[in-house]
């Protein structure tokens, strides 16, 4: 009887360890000198400055958002970045569920260098570790969702990515930019990545709409589903009417 019972523990321990999901967020800050976007204010618009940044510290930024306005999720520790393109890296953990999610703040000045990390990351290259208490947590190109925030860069230039052809693991990503289908599409699809929300038309990339579409994913609900969550929480944040808000975004190709 001891010997079933220390196989069912051990079984047991081994279903709840592969449990544990991981998501990658890049963000890009904003950066009204270095970007082609029409001008915030100077201290929320400052790429070099993530403590005010509009997609970072300020209200509705990643940072703060998940930070202080949710109580889903709880920071864990600021994480020291050797790679001069990321000023600031954070773990977060759900509160309730086993779910870890790293996100990063890059210099606004480098988002061409923000995004080629994301789509790298969502044909599962750079996969790296990050050593949690008893657990091995999986980011980059190791992520179960990856997630880009940020001005629509790929409106201003071009990505030269050389992609792995032979993707064993289709990754969830979610794009929260201007018209980020309408630009991010043939990358996503030589990524052989999932888009499982996105947008078709001009939008503001706040952690509200990232975080009503983390839910949904954690639940495990469907692409569509997802859609309507995200138009939920930016019609509610926008005012912009739920009409309006469920054309701006959507799911798959």
């Amino acid at each position: 009887m001891r010997i079933i019972c220390s196989v069912i523990l051990i079984l047991f321990l081994k279903a709840s360890f592969g449990q544990t999901k991981n998501i990658h967020v890049f963000v890009a800050l904003c950066d009204n000198v270095n970007q082609g976007i029409v001008p915030v204010p100077e201290k929320i618009g400052n790429g070099q400055d993530p403590k005010h940044n509009l997609y970072w510290g300020a209200g509705y930024g990643v940072k703060n958002f998940f930070k202080v306005k949710t109580r889903d999720w709880q920071l864990i520790r600021t994480i020291p970045s050797d790679d001069s393109d990321i000023l600031e890296r954070l773990l977060f953990k759900h509160a309730t569920k086993d779910v870890y999610m790293l996100a990063e703040a890059y210099d606004g000045a480098k988002i061409k260098e923000c995004i080629q990390d994301f789509l790298k990351s969502s044909n599962g290259q750079q996969p790296f570790q990050i050593k949690e208490e008893n657990k091995t947590l999986h980011f980059g190109g190791g992520s179960d969702l990856l997630a880009f925030v940020g001005h629509d860069g790929l409106m201003d230039f071009d990505v030269n990515i050389l992609y792995n052809e032979s993707v064993t693991t289709t990754r969830d990503v979610i794009i929260l930019a201007c018209y980020s289908k309408s630009y991010f599409s043939p990358e996503i699809k030589k990524a052989k990545a999932n888009p499982i929300l996105w947008t078709t038309h001009l939008m503001a990339p706040e952690a509200y709409t990232l975080k009503a579409a983390i839910d949904g994913w954690i639940a495990k609900e469907s692409g569509d589903q997802i859609d309507e969550r995200a138009a939920q929480s930016y019609h509610k944040y926008q005012k912009c009417g739920i009409r309006g808000a469920r054309n701006l975004f959507t799911t798959g190709f």
